[in-house]
């Protein structure tokens, strides 16, 4: 079966070129497009879709509120933002919308249907240590912790809560297994299980949780290069 996929984009040749790279592959399908925020949450109402490419600037809507919208609806689709610079504070709230990731404007066409994939699949396409950078650069948003615990931490046993720190900090799947001397699919059954925990989507809402939750102090802003 196809991925069904949904492009949002206010400018047309953006739409057209990533339509163009998908319409090539034989298990993905354009099935829609829309120019900007709430013409893509009314679409969405009206057809299936399985993952949607958000432009995140865009008039009327961006697609940090479309995001937000979509993943209240039920069974939504997975949302991949794009942007144009990585460390775009729209990429960051959109994380904390519900966006399982996001994608530069000028990804290679090979990266832009593996992450495609990679979502479909449950996975974030953002990488840990990404996510990472995006949370310290933008520490000063996250809402001051305070002493009481969450419920959701207070679930998860010493075991998990040393996984959710390490991926926290950047590390891949395999980098926890070999710090925690674990077989990689130990790790992620962990990591699956502190998802069901938290109740959160995906590897990338899970750094966001750890870092509002103050389980990992964020560092501050990253130097800029």
């Amino acid at each position: 079966m196809s991925i069904q996929v949904v492009l949002v984009d206010d400018q047309e040749l953006v739409r057209a070129g990533f339509r163009m790279v998908l319409g090539a592959q034989p298990d993905i399908d354009v099935v829609g497009e829309a120019a900007d925020g709430a013409a893509a949450v009314r679409l969405l109402g009206t057809i299936a879709a399985d993952v949607v490419l958000m432009d995140v600037r865009m008039p009327r809507m961006d697609g940090v509120e479309a995001t937000r919208l979509i993943m209240a609806m039920d069974d939504p689709p997975k949302v991949l933002i794009l942007t144009t610079f990585d460390l775009d504070e729209y990429a960051f709230a959109a994380l904390k919308a519900g966006a399982s990731g996001f994608l530069l404007k000028d990804v290679p066409p090979g990266d832009l249907i593996s992450a495609i994939h990679a979502v479909h699949a449950g996975d974030a396409v953002v990488a840990p240590s990404t996510t990472m950078r995006l949370l310290r650069r933008f520490a000063v948003h996250l809402p001051a912790t305070t002493s009481a615990e969450p419920d959701g931490l207070r679930q998860l046993t010493a075991r998990e809560r040393e996984v959710l720190v390490l991926v926290g900090r950047g590390l891949s799947n395999l980098e926890i297994a070999r710090r925690l001397t674990l077989a990689e699919a130990t790790v992620k059954t962990h990591l699956g299980r502190v998802l069901a925990k938290l109740g959160v989507r995906d590897r990338a809402q899970a750094v966001v949780y750890a870092y509002e939750t103050g389980l990992i102090i964020p560092a501050g802003p990253s130097p800029e290069k």
